[in-house]
């Protein structure tokens, strides 16, 4: 479990380095704040290590907003972090500024040699919302623009990487409008925005999308407080699956993972073709919590879909 006790904690991303220490990277804010709903306007991006992805020991942040004026002078949101081949780490993250209000989220990158001391590449972000498919900012649609939460990852047949974003596409109803939004890159620097990798399928925005094979099954998981009339509103936590890492995402399909707290999980790997969830407490009695958890062991069937592994 990661509690700050001066500091909200919520979305996170984890890796591992080569010494077998975990790194976990999260989005934080005074509690000072009193209001949590005041905390994404102040989030910066905070660092943590770990050897067994309980016990963390707090490190520098790692990406916290640029002077102004800049594209991303406001806060610093969630992203993902890789190694390329070069050797060197690249954090992905959203930004967004002052000059929007906040309203218009765009993709930057921050890199790293050993993981622990970051510099911005550039002073512009690297992948923004094309209108060709994805929706722009009106406000008569939708309260923000959605462009966030990039997820990396390589191209299963090794011609460069990835990126899954949480987008909007631009046509139908306003509350059902979220959709995967796709990117590619031969070099993790230069990226050229693609159609989306799902359509849109009863839900406002598909946020912290992460992608990962499990028993041999692609799955998306995805995290949502926004359905439209035709999903389920009692459900936070979804799951589809795909033919491959790219999908096309059965989104429609998707299937619920129940927990009463837990929002914007990640699935993390263990020693033994094992899976954990972590992701933190939302609202417990009404009052925000703000902290990670301990790993949640969870297994995934068609039958039954992604489910929590019971304590031997």
């Amino acid at each position: 479990m990661l509690r700050l006790p001066d500091h909200w904690v919520w979305d996170s991303w984890y890796t591992r380095d080569d010494n077998g220490l975990w790194h976990v990277f999260f989005l934080r804010a005074s509690r000072a704040l009193h209001d949590p709903h005041r905390r994404h306007r102040r989030a910066t991006i905070g660092h943590a290590v770990s050897a067994d992805l309980r016990s963390w020991r707090l490190v520098a942040d790692a990406v916290v907003p640029a002077d102004a004026p800049s594209w991303d002078d406001l806060a610093t949101w969630t992203g993902c972090t890789v190694r390329g081949p070069d050797g060197r780490w690249y954090l992905f993250y959203t930004g967004v500024g002052r000059a929007e209000d906040g309203l218009v989220q765009r993709i930057g990158l921050a890199v790293s040699d050993d993981l622990m001391t970051w510099h911005r590449h550039g002073t512009e972000p690297i992948v923004q919302a094309d209108p060709t498919w994805y929706e722009l900012l009106d406000k008569e649609l939708w309260y923000e623009q959605a462009w966030r939460d990039p997820w990396v990852f390589p191209d299963p047949d090794g011609k460069g990487w990835h990126m899954l974003i949480t987008a909007r596409a631009n046509t139908g109803p306003a509350n059902t409008r979220g959709v995967v939004g796709h990117a590619t890159s031969t070099d993790l620097v230069t990226w050229t925005v693609a159609p989306p990798l799902s359509t849109p399928a009863g839900f406002g925005h598909l946020e912290v999308p992460q992608v990962a094979v499990l028993d041999g099954q692609p799955l998306l998981l995805f995290s949502t407080e926004a359905t439209g009339s035709a999903r389920r509103d009692d459900h936070r936590i979804w799951v589809a699956t795909g033919e491959t890492t790219l999908g096309p995402w059965d989104i429609a399909s998707a299937q619920p993972f129940a927990h009463p707290h837990l929002y914007a999980p990640r699935l993390v790997p263990g020693p033994a073709d094992d899976w954990s969830l972590i992701g933190f407490l939302d609202h417990v009695d009404g009052t925000f919590v703000g902290e990670l958890t301990d790993p949640i062991p969870v297994r995934y069937s068609s039958s039954t879909g992604l489910t929590v592994v019971a304590e031997p």
